[in-house]
């Protein structure tokens, strides 16, 4: 039962990471290719709970904190950056 419960979500993760893939290269703005950066990262951080909970351990829980972490702080960089571009008058 575990081995299918496995597999179903190893499919899943991989679709989802490849969506992922494919909104990061194409585009169209950067704010897209962020969300799409950050929603890797969390399809990363679910395989590796998939992981540990399948296998029973914690040896990856740090990573996981610190994934979540890294996506988190990525992602309000980026929109206060967009934020404050935005907020500039274009001096043409």
């Amino acid at each position: 039962m575990m081995n299918i419960v496995l597999v179903v979500t190893a499919v899943i993760f991989s679709l989802a990471a490849a969506g992922a893939i494919v909104r990061i290269s194409r585009g169209p703005s950067l704010l897209d290719r962020v969300l799409a950066t950050d929603v890797l990262l969390a399809i990363l951080g679910g395989a590796l709970c998939v992981d540990m909970a399948v296998n029973r351990h914690l040896n990856n829980l740090m990573l996981v904190v610190a994934i979540s972490i890294i996506g988190f702080i990525g992602s309000v960089t980026v929109a206060r950056f967009v934020a404050d571009r935005r907020e500039q008058p274009n001096e043409s």
